[in-house]
């Protein structure tokens, strides 16, 4: 494989002006691999998910309730959110980047 077809996870972040996108880097199996791009306008959605999530914040700083209790995060904090934690970013820098590994239930 040569390097320029190499996947890069900060190439083409492009942020979205409102909202979050969601890029899925890996599908396999019950396991799910995301990418995702924070905009300058958040507008926090509750998630309570039926897998177990772990995520890390790449780059950019944001604000996160989860199960009622703010916390605030930087570049290279990482929670594990167990299956129906309820969570939603509050807010964040625009750009904020973040990996999100989702293991789904068999």
């Amino acid at each position: 494989m040569s390097r320029n077809s190499t996947p890069n996870l900060f190439k083409a972040l492009n942020p979205p002006a409102q909202g979050e996108r969601f890029d899925t880097l890996l599908s396999h199996r019950n396991l799910v691999i995301e990418r995702i791009v924070s905009g300058a306008d958040i507008q926090p959605v509750e998630y309570v998910q039926p897998q177990d999530e772990w995520v890390l914040l790449v780059q950019g700083a944001a604000v996160m309730d989860v199960a009622g209790i703010r916390t605030v995060l930087g570049a290279g904090d990482y929670l594990f959110l167990p299956a129906g934690t309820p969570h939603r970013v509050e807010s964040c820098e625009p750009g904020t980047l973040w990996l999100a590994i989702h293991l789904h239930p068999e």
